[in-house]
This record gives structure tokens, sequence and C-alpha cells, in this order.
């Protein structure tokens, strides 16, 4: 595995580490994959989860300002970004589903050079009761031309996902992702 995060700590709440990796990859795609055990309920682990502006990284956006960003958790919602005149649509929401106590969000869109490039990606984050908690996953999936050389792009691509799960984790547990 690529990258494990370190248990979160914080007001004596413990996350089991989660694993992320990008789990195959070719010239023309990859598959991204997270997973982590949080003390949080399926219902603070969504909210969490709907509140990006609070945890993605402000550093991978274009206007350097995670206050900038929302997400409307509906089908036809957006993942988007704005500020002054500018305004980035980052993924665009195509399904939220709530079936036996596991919520889904997915979203369609190509994020940063990858919306540049053609290339199409779907992301989906899943919240399964777990014990007293929940399991958060995310899965990213990408694909394209095979000239685009994807899997050479793959372990950076990796490497900001794995970051904003890190961060959704810690605010889902502590109520901040720093």
């Amino acid at each position: 595995m690529r990258l494990f995060f370190a248990a979160v700590l914080a007001a004596g709440l413990l996350a089991t580490p989660a694993q992320a990796a990008v789990t195959s990859s070719t010239a023309g795609g990859f598959l991204i994959q997270s997973e982590v055990n949080v003390s949080a309920s399926p219902e603070q682990a969504w909210r969490a989860l709907t509140q990006i502006g609070n945890w993605w990284n402000g550093e991978h956006s274009y206007s350097r300002d995670a206050h900038n960003l929302t997400l409307d958790a509906r089908a036809g919602g957006c993942f988007c970004e704005r500020w002054g005149h500018n305004s980035v649509e980052h993924m665009h929401v195509v399904m939220v589903m709530e079936r036996g106590g596991v919520r889904t969000l997915r979203m369609a869109g190509a994020l940063g050079p990858l919306q540049e490039m053609g290339a199409r990606g779907f992301m989906t984050f899943t919240i399964t009761p777990h014990g007293t908690g929940s399991t958060l996953t995310m899965d990213y999936r990408v694909s394209g031309d095979s000239s685009l050389g994807l899997d050479q792009i793959a372990p950076g691509v990796d490497h900001v996902l794995s970051e904003q799960f890190a961060r959704l984790v810690r605010f889902t547990q502590t109520g901040s992702a720093g």
C-alpha cells in the first residue's frame, strides 16, 4: 500500500488507520481506493462529507481558499468553487442514495489537470454503519485515451486524494481537518 494514515487522536477519539492506494493502473486509466473506520455515526460522517469547504485543502483548489468550495449533495448538484467572477465545476453529483443504512454519494468529473486532459472520472463515497461508528470509503476511477499515460500521473493524484481523505477523516472525527 502506498500510504497509511496515522491514527487520528483528538478528544480521545481514535480512527483505524486509513489505507489508500492506486489499486489498478494502465495507460488508459486508474483506480484509487481508500477506506477507514471512524467512531463517528453515519449521520455525523455524512454531515462532515458534505461540508467539503471545511476539510478540503485549499492549496488544491483554483482560488487557494477551501471556503470557496461547496458540495450540493443531490443528483444534479455540484462540487463547485466560486470566487469573485470566477467559477469551476470540479465534479457534478450523479447519485445520492441511502439503502439499508448505507449512504452513497457519487460524482462525475475529472479533477485538476485531468479536466484539461479530457479524462473522465467518477468519485464514490460510501458510508456504512460499523459497530458504534462508520466505515468511510472513497473510490476514484479515471479513464481516458491511452496516449494520456494516466498510469504515470496516478501516483500524484493518489497523493493529493490521500491527503484530502485524511483531512475528511480528521474533520469527521474532531470537527477540524488540520
